[in-house]
């Protein structure tokens, strides 16, 4: 059943990857909010790192992976951390990209309990998502699609002006 956490981590490791890959300005903006440096160039490459960290858990398992996974999900905790103690106002976190999910306490959790989860896959040496048994495939992706509409269904209604805006193609309004 691990195999199942580790594997909804790695699989939301490739999906939020692959989305900043495409479009990284969510989380340029975000960084630069509580002042971490920031660029599309090194969003990108972080998460081609992020997205290829995903894959390989899900295709290897292991100890090491799942531990760098876990170091992951931590990481993104200390951001969230770092914006909800600063109080600076951060439309999204950029997790998802689109999504408008502001940061909060429930990102806090979720990525504390998916890093453990792969802490203790790696203490296990789980397998790999792709040499699990079905229940792992299950646990897996209920956790996936639970946490994906979690957090979709958590944003707020955006329009149109407000997209162009929040990519920086119109001013905002006094």
């Amino acid at each position: 059943m691990i195999a199942g956490v580790v594997g909804a981590a790695a699989l939301l490791l490739v999906i939020a990857g692959a989305g900043k890959v495409v479009d990284p300005t969510r989380t340029v903006g975000a960084l630069r909010a509580v002042g971490w440096p920031a660029s599309g160039l090194l969003v990108r490459a972080g998460a081609v790192g992020e997205t290829l960290l995903g894959a390989a858990t899900l295709t290897y398992g292991g100890r090491v992976l799942p531990l760098l996974v876990a170091a992951s999900y931590l990481g993104f905790a200390l951001f969230v951390m770092t914006a909800l103690r600063a109080g600076t106002p951060v439309a999204t976190c950029g997790c998802l990209t689109r999504a408008d999910t502001p940061p909060s306490v429930t990102h806090v959790v979720v990525n504390g309990l998916l890093a453990a989860g792969a802490v203790a896959a790696g203490a296990t040496d789980a397998p790999a998502l792709l040499d699990a048994s079905w229940p792992a495939w299950v646990v897996a992706g209920a956790l996936t699609a639970y946490v994906v509409l979690a957090f979709l269904a958590a944003a707020p209604g955006r329009t149109q002006q407000d997209e162009r805006r929040a990519a920086g193609g119109v001013p905002p309004q006094a």
